[in-house]
């Protein structure tokens, strides 16, 4: 769900300058989840580390809803996304995560992060041209689902010849990618990292979501979707981001964050003038966000997140029998004790599903005063979890039949 955009510095051992990579399918159609087709598409990515000799050190790493496939170094341009790649894209938004020694360290490891399907930042996406037409896809481009993005980036490890990940992880809602993964191509990976994420869309989630989707749809200028010949629905776009924003950092760090904005003596709205720094905060979050994102991207993921069903998706009946399938992974799952967006009881779920399919899992509990942001921002409160997971897996999966706990499998049904 966050991206606030403003990892830690960089360290002087990170990966350098890279340049997006661009995948393009065109083999045979991609069927998507809702029935629909596309003909061909384009997945951005960017690769940190080398591959080795037998294809088993990669780690496929998901962004947070509205970040990109720069996840490390300096990228100063990405071709074809216009003037979208704002300068406070330039550097990777886990920069502080991987390089050499590092959580991701790419003296051992083979990164790969791309741009989900139906993104602004080089796949393809609402604002790409459709060949049939030669103008945006807008309004046509077809509903997606998790799945969906996550089979588009199973054909990208395909091209990379990839068939096994060392470990695939993910962020907010990044963290539903990671268990996609997981569940519907359990043998094609060996470890699951999630961090701040859970196993369902919450209830506050789908009201905050449709809060967006709607100030979005009710600007005028949307044009029910076909706006890219004329202005875009930026006060509807600007207003979902300060709605979803308030989730990404506690109250607190709100506040601190905030003593620095200036309060406009100029009403921007109407009436009503700013009178405290956080009003300006939050504005600016709205007005930065409109430069670098496109709208109907915006509500394309919004949609996957609504419409998520990890269990219909992969098929199964109920979260055991989804889970059991990861029986030879490992899982991490972290929790941020002061997190809104995903609220630690959304992690306590997926845990306590995980052990109830017998899964290995470790659940870390991070203390921090960020809130939901603080899996960009604190990378030493992540880092040595995440290097003991990556660098030393522990003993192999239990082989024996499972063993349900009834009381537990009671609980699992009514989440």
């Amino acid at each position: 769900m966050s991206d606030s955009l403003h990892p830690s510095s960089p360290s002087p051992e990170g990966v350098g300058r890279v340049e997006t990579e661009f995948y393009h399918h065109r083999s045979d159609p991609f069927r998507l989840r809702c029935g629909s087709e596309l003909a061909e598409f384009t997945i951005a990515y960017e690769t940190y580390g080398r591959l080795n000799a037998e294809h088993s050190n990669a780690i496929l790493l998901f962004h947070a809803m509205t970040g990109s496939q720069h996840a490390a170094g300096i990228n100063e341009h990405v071709p074809g996304i216009g003037n979208r790649w704002t300068k406070e894209l330039h550097e990777g938004w886990w920069d502080a995560f991987i390089g050499p020694g590092k959580a991701l360290d790419t003296t051992r490891f083979f990164v790969i992060c791309a741009n989900y399907l139906g993104g602004c930042y080089g796949s393809t996406g609402p604002a790409s041209i459709n060949p049939e037409t030669g103008r945006e896809w807008g309004a046509s481009f077809p509903a997606l689902r998790i799945s969906d993005i996550v089979d588009s980036q199973m054909l990208l490890l395909d091209h990379l010849n990839i068939g096994n990940l060392h470990a695939g992880v993910g962020a907010s809602i990044g963290g539903f990618l990671s268990l996609s993964l997981a569940t519907r191509y359990p043998d094609r990976v060996r470890q699951i990292i999630s961090i701040g994420t859970g196993l369902k869309t919450s209830s506050l989630q789908r009201i905050m979501n449709f809060e967006q989707i709607t100030s979005i749809e009710s600007d005028p200028n949307f044009n029910k979707g076909d706006y890219y010949q004329g202005k875009p629905p930026a006060s509807g776009l600007a207003l979902a981001r300060r709605i979803a924003h308030k989730t990404f950092i506690s109250l607190e760090a709100l506040r601190l964050r905030a003593r620095e904005e200036v309060v406009s003596d100029a009403p921007p709205f109407g009436w009503y003038a700013l009178n405290s720094p956080v009003e300006s905060y939050m504005l600016h979050q709205g007005e930065k966000f409109i430069r670098r994102f496109d709208a109907n991207s915006y509500l394309r993921i919004l949609d996957a997140w609504q419409w998520l069903d990890l269990l219909a998706e992969a098929g199964a009946s109920d979260f055991t029998e989804l889970l059991s399938r990861c029986r030879n992974q490992e899982h991490l799952v972290f929790s941020i004790d002061s997190d809104v967006a995903f609220y630690p009881d959304e992690q306590s779920k997926l845990t306590h599903a995980l052990k109830n399919a017998l899964v290995p899992v470790t659940w870390i509990t991070v203390h921090s005063d960020k809130g939901h942001d603080s899996f960009l921002l604190e990378p030493r409160l992540f880092t040595p979890h995440l290097r003991q997971a990556l660098h030393h897996p522990s003993k192999p999966p239990i082989k024996h039949p499972p063993h349900e706990d009834k009381n537990l499998a009671h609980f699992l049904k009514s989440i």
